[in-house]
């Protein structure tokens, strides 16, 4: 999920990228042998690199730490892990922080941390990883995505109810003090995916960006209806406001529906460093009803996207197909927007789970040229279950995985299961 972060360094729009195709040594790693752990995502705030995801043991070289689904380490070489082990019970989503980072809040799919009472969201202490009381912590369902804007922690899920408000489901501005809705956000979001075949698809937020600038927020998710206007699969927020609003920025294309048994598909966006262009990764298959042998393919079903950030109705500036495999994470830099997720091939527009006329092997990951969308960089990846986020820092570019079939190996490494640095030069 790229959300959460308040705070990862100097800019890393300073570094002009690709990021290098050998990964760093010597960051923590998923520990778990026979069973799947995932990172969901990765946040930093100050020195400091916070994991959260389902797992239950992490390792780092020889040495192996008992964490259960959120655990800290060291933003820099060596990477040590630190102490901090709020012992969460349950599926971690995202990672938010105050300003001085000396609290995170916690939002997924839980009812305990540390021994105390909780549900799907909490406030911990970053140096203790004790639930801070004074933070409601109940919500009536999945919390999906979090973050901190100018004092306001905005929250997004499959909820109805979040610490007592049922004013504002699927998405909400909180106060980081109290966990009460604050009123910033108030959105009446609406409405799921209905076509022949279509599968369950509940309403919920699932994952937001903020922008470079710090005004304007990414959301994506299952609805139909947003602050009283047409939106599927996204919207935008304006946070610049004494309340947030929906901008104009949409897409005709996003209303496709992608195949019946993955009707919600927008996984996840990434900003251009001067915030001209939004990216985004896709899952969906192929679109509904079209025959597997329907080529070239067209829509934006499994696929890395570049849209303009203009705020009126946009058509896409390139499009980059897979091959019918799903893309669940984003990142960018100046010269490159980074994809991952359990990708075989890149420009492949002709085939469907096959290697069409033009394709390129670039498994697990791939680098498109932010110009053009053409493939720059495939250092390639372990599959897995697929890149759950990507985060630049001015260190790299940093991908959460998991382990699914012993998956451990990222730009031609092993040893970097469910945690991966490419760095800067």
């Amino acid at each position: 999920m790229t959300a959460g972060v308040l705070w990862a360094g100097p800019a890393a729009s300073a570094a002009t990228g690709p990021v290098s195709a050998t990964p760093a040594a010597g960051t923590p790693q998923l520990n778990a042998t026979g069973t799947t752990e995932q990172v969901r995502q990765l946040a930093q705030c100050g020195g400091t690199m916070y994991a959260v995801g389902s797992f239950t043991s992490i390792k780092r070289y020889s040495s192996t730490f008992t964490r259960d689904n959120a655990f800290s380490f060291s933003a820099s070489a060596p990477y040590m892990v630190t102490s901090w082990d709020p012992d969460v019970n349950g599926l971690v989503n995202s990672i938010a922080f105050s300003p001085d980072c000396s609290t995170a809040y916690l939002g997924g799919q839980f009812t305990s941390i540390g021994g105390t009472a909780v549900k799907n969201i909490a406030a911990v202490s970053t140096s203790t990883g004790a639930v801070i009381s004074t933070f409601g912590h109940s919500a009536n369902g999945q919390v999906g995505t979090l973050q901190y804007y100018n004092g306001h922690l905005l929250a997004g899920g499959y909820y109805t109810s979040i610490n007592n408000s049922t004013a504002n489901p699927y998405m909400t501005s909180l106060s980081p003090a109290t966990g009460k809705d604050d009123g910033f956000i108030h959105l009446s979001i609406s409405g799921n995916y209905q076509f022949p075949g279509a599968g369950s698809n509940p309403t919920r937020v699932y994952n937001q960006q903020l922008s470079n600038s710090g005004t304007l927020d990414l959301v994506e998710g299952d609805f139909t209806s947003v602050g009283g206007q047409p939106r599927q699969q996204m919207f935008m927020l304006d946070l610049s406001g004494p309340t947030a609003t929906v901008t104009g920025w949409t897409s005709p294309e996003l209303n496709t529906n992608c195949n019946y048994n993955e009707a919600f598909y927008a996984q996840a966006a990434a900003w251009s460093p001067d915030d001209s262009t939004i990216y985004v990764a896709t899952t969906g298959y192929k679109p509904n009803g079209t025959p597997a042998g329907s080529y070239p393919r067209t829509g934006p079903c499994d696929a890395a996207i570049a849209y303009p950030s203009t705020q009126t109705s946009v058509t896409h500036t390139w499009i980059n197909y897979t091959g019918c495999d799903s893309i669940f994470s984003a990142a960018a830099d100046s010269s490159t927007a980074y994809f991952g997720g359990h990708e075989r091939w890149s420009s492949n527009p002709n085939g469907c789970d096959f290697a069409g006329p033009g394709a390129i092997d670039a498994p697990g990951m791939e680098g498109l040229s932010a110009a053009t969308g053409a493939l720059t960089f495939n250092p390639t990846r372990g599959r897995g279950i697929g890149a759950d986020d990507m985060l630049i820092t001015s260190a790299g570019l940093w991908i959460a995985s998991d382990n699914s079939d012993g998956t451990t190996q990222c730009g031609g490494v092993s040893g970097h299961a469910g945690i991966c640095l490419l760095p800067y030069a």
